[in-house]
């Protein structure tokens, strides 16, 4: 019984101080950008606005969060489209090999990332003329998110039963038209946490945009960030604070709505 319950005590404090690991910075990130002069301490709030009008007036912040949106959002289309189609594809389509072609996509998606791949991607960039193009890193960004995806949403094309399509058939449907009205809106849960997935690794992405974006114009929320220092080099925590909360509530929001509506899955179709 002494056993029991040391263990239980153990258990619970271990959960409170994961607890208190994740919770003390996201508390402070909600009370700093209050507070006139905030430290890395989380103290109560004044509940001034001084540190959002510095932001607003900084005159590339309210700018980089909109390029954050077009290159997620950007991706995150394509990646949806290109994806769908080809996880279709392998699933209606018998292929030698297919499954040892998807294994091997998402095993060198993971060994070959972003940065093992910075120069010849770099070079490519540049043998393109897309330096400094938000579209052409769009689609850098979206070949490097495709193989994980074509992987996740294979499983959702799996599950959904072939009888719905051939019955569209009967009826004269084009394969387009079945892929639209028949196959998308059963696969739609999985296409959104797919979007949901691709926004946020190209919402938190630094790296690449930092090397084909030399325009400050063009750059992301993600580089900005980094600009938002003193002159010394000390961090501008009033600053950093509120550009930290304002850059962290469309990925929220958008969480939210997307697990309230469809709910997060990594497996799919529907029951059969």
């Amino acid at each position: 019984m002494t056993r029991f319950v040391l263990g239980r005590i153990g258990f619970y404090t271990l959960i409170a101080v994961l607890l208190a690991f994740f919770t003390v910075p996201l508390l402070w990130l909600v009370t700093a950008p209050f507070t006139s002069d905030p430290t890395y301490e989380v103290r109560v709030p004044d509940f001034t606005w001084d540190n959002f009008t510095a932001v607003l007036e900084h005159p590339y912040a309210l700018p980089s969060l909109w390029n954050s949106v077009v290159l997620s959002a950007g991706t995150a289309v394509l990646v949806v489209i290109f994806a769908a189609l080809a996880a279709y594809a392998l699933s209606r389509v018998r292929l030698p090999g297919r499954d040892a072609l998807l294994y091997a996509l998402l095993l060198l998606s993971s060994i070959i990332t972003g940065t093992a791949a910075m120069v010849p991607l770099f070079q490519l960039a540049v043998e393109l003329n897309l330096i400094d193009s938000q579209f052409g890193l769009i689609l850098i960004l979206t070949g490097g998110l495709l193989p994980a995806a074509i992987f996740m949403l294979k499983d959702f094309m799996d599950s959904t039963p072939k009888s719905y399509e051939e019955s569209a058939r009967v009826f004269g449907a084009s394969p387009l038209q079945i892929v639209r009205d028949v196959v998308v809106p059963l696969v739609r849960p999985g296409l959104a946490t797919i979007a949901v997935w691709a926004v946020a690794n190209v919402w938190g992405n630094f790296l690449m945009p930092y090397l084909l974006l030399s325009d400050v114009e063009k750059q992301p929320a993600a580089v900005i960030t980094y600009t938002l220092y003193t002159e010394g080099g000390q961090a501008n925590l009033s600053m950093l604070s509120t550009f930290g909360l304002l850059y962290s509530i469309p990925v929220v929001l958008m969480y939210l709505f997307v697990s309230k509506k469809y709910g997060f899955r990594f497996h799919g179709g529907i029951k059969r």
